[in-house]
């Protein structure tokens, strides 16, 4: 297991990171990893407003990929944001919640997952995964990932 450190400017480097997997269209669990409180400036479809963008761990036959997505916190994408808590087991269906993103890192549940295409600089067309959906759970799934020694 390495260990995160960061770098000075004369280090070596090797590691060349993780192979992108882009998986298959298809209904899939997921892990939160990670999430980052950030800000929307606005758009044409979408108001200023606060944004959390999850960091979601995908693990498919062909590989694992990580898909970052963008949660609103707008009325506009309530309905997005009511799939996304219930999906992680932090609200019921119908449900008023407060929203506790102390408690989203960690959480599991189980989504649709898409394939977007685009062109990129080089003119190729290239593919990556995005979230579609998110399913409610299961009665008495769980949604919190064990791990042992931590309560």
């Amino acid at each position: 297991m390495s260990i995160e450190r960061e770098f000075g400017w004369d280090d070596q480097i090797e590691n060349d990171g993780p192979e992108y997997v882009t998986l298959p269209e298809g209904d899939y669990d997921f892990e939160v990893i990670n999430f980052e409180r950030g800000r929307h400036n606005g758009s044409e479809k979408l108001p200023p407003c606060n944004k959390a963008t999850v960091h979601i761990k995908v693990v498919g036959a062909e590989g694992t990929t990580i898909i970052k997505h963008n949660l609103f916190l707008h009325s506009i994408t309530e309905g997005m944001l009511c799939a996304f808590f219930t999906a992680i087991g932090q609200r019921k269906k119908g449900e008023k919640v407060t929203m506790n993103w102390n408690a989203v890192t960690g959480s599991i549940g189980r989504c649709k997952v898409g394939i977007k295409k685009f062109t990129g600089d080089d003119g190729n067309e290239k593919t990556f995964n995005e979230i579609k959906k998110f399913y409610e759970p299961v009665e008495g799934a769980q949604t919190k990932k064990f791990e042992a020694g931590r309560f």
